[in-house]
């Protein structure tokens, strides 16, 4: 296990462990291009405790490391509430803006087979 420092948002050192995953029949290719970054490669999602300043509470987030040709980096997204999710970028993604992160993180995660969690309406 390894540590990781997140200081834009005041995250404070914590451990990570591997996302376990969703099976899929058969791995779907992801993008190797986006927004100027060449031989794009995800790396599984690790969940990692993190503190924020406006929090004296523990919480979780979602890192994923990523490899491309210009150098390495990480997106981490912590999930606010249902709607609100924010994202931090480490290595060639530092400093990037929110949207872009999103769109690179979402492009990047394995799609999964499952169709998704639906709430049936009663009365």
């Amino acid at each position: 296990m390894r540590s990781v420092r997140i200081d834009c948002l005041g995250f404070h050192d914590s451990l990570m462990t591997p996302d376990p995953g969703s099976p899929r029949a058969e791995p779907e290719a992801q993008p190797t291009e986006l927004f100027g970054l060449t031989g794009l490669r995800a790396q599984p999602r690790e969940r990692v405790p993190i503190r924020t300043r406006a929090s004296g509470v523990t919480r979780a987030a979602w890192r994923l490391p990523i490899a491309s040709d210009q150098g390495t980096g990480a997106i981490v997204m912590v999930e606010a509430s249902p709607p609100e999710s924010y994202y931090r970028g480490e290595g060639v993604f530092l400093g990037w803006a929110q949207e872009r992160l999103a769109a690179v993180h979402d492009a990047l995660l394995p799609k999964s087979d499952e169709p998704p969690f639906d709430m049936p309406q009663l009365g």
